[in-house]
């Protein structure tokens, strides 16, 4: 079966989070994924400095213009922040000092060192002002997607009119305990019927019964599986780096902040989910290949 995956932030021991990524660094990570049947992917940049994620974007589209192998598997960009929430809980794994409220002009700089190839961009409505950044992005095909947010309903309800289309990693972003009933979670779910939903299905980011009762209740048209790959992905338990982060990859292949107080991606292949969409939530072929390959490539455009 072929994938296509919405949100790789690194593979085979390469991360993208770095301005000096080599050309036998990312071929061989592309070279990884396709021996794992990846046909396409976007490669995610997170958090830092905008003059560091301009550096690290244009890094990557100079790469991918050397190498046909990239060129043909890369298929854009995923840029998640820095126009997050940055409350505790919230940010997730994402540094607090570089994070701030949406901002046209940082915006156009990021687009520009993407070279027409960014295809998502996550951030949090309520700190986009008017919902600016979003039609703007909306304008321009890019799908922008809530993500590491806390938006009242009305205010994602104003987003989604505004072009918001989809919801990064749902169901992770979030502190451990929220409000019984009006919280970001049964908020989101009640657009359903007008987002697409990315969900961590390594069975760590999500329980199983949760993953189960999210796909359920979005049904199989909004859903899209992804592996949120860092570095280690492909490689096994050990330590590794992602960004500002020093990480010890255990057994789970989930990856943990240093204090163990959240999760910061996975080191699951794509292989290794659809092993666990079937075994563990008995899908189907149809079902599998929909959340894997044909909803992430829709919900992008592609």
């Amino acid at each position: 079966m072929k994938y296509f995956d919405v949100q790789v932030n690194g593979y085979g021991g390469v991360d993208f989070n770095q301005e000096d990524v080599s050309p036998e660094g990312l071929h061989t990570a592309c070279e990884m994924m396709a021996k794992d049947g990846v046909e396409g992917f976007l490669a995610t940049i997170i958090t830092e400095d905008v003059d560091k994620m301009c550096a690290r974007l244009a890094r990557l589209v100079e790469l991918r213009r050397q190498d046909s192998l990239v060129e043909n598997m890369l298929a854009g960009f995923h840029i998640e922040g820095p126009f997050l929430n940055d409350e505790a809980g919230y940010r997730g794994a994402h540094p607090p000092d570089a994070i701030h409220p949406a901002d046209l002009e940082e915006m156009k700089r990021l687009l520009d060192a993407a070279a027409g190839l960014a295809r998502i961009v996550t951030l949090a409505p309520e700190k986009d002002e008017k919902f600016a950044v979003t039609k703007f992005l909306a304008g321009r095909g890019v799908t922008v997607s809530a993500g590491h947010c806390n938006p009242s309903w009305e205010q994602l309800r104003a987003a989604v009119d505004a072009g918001l289309g989809m919801f990064t990693h749902f169901g992770n972003g979030t502190p451990p305990e929220l409000p019984r009933h009006d919280n970001i979670i049964q908020r989101a779910l009640s657009l359903s019927d007008r987002l697409y939903f990315s969900l961590v299905a390594d069975g760590v980011h999500l329980p199983m019964f949760v993953l189960g009762n999210f796909l359920k209740c979005i049904g199989p048209d909004r859903c899209i599986v992804t592996t949120d790959a860092i570095a280690p992905a492909g490689l096994g338990p050990g330590r590794y780096t992602l960004g500002r982060w020093n990480l010890l990859i255990g057994e789970d292949l989930a990856a943990r902040s240093p204090d163990g107080s959240h999760l910061v991606g996975s080191a699951m292949s794509m292989p290794q989910v659809e092993t666990i969409l079937r075994k563990r939530l008995g899908l189907s072929d149809t079902a599998v290949r929909k959340l894997t390959y044909k909803n992430p490539k829709q919900a992008v455009g592609l």
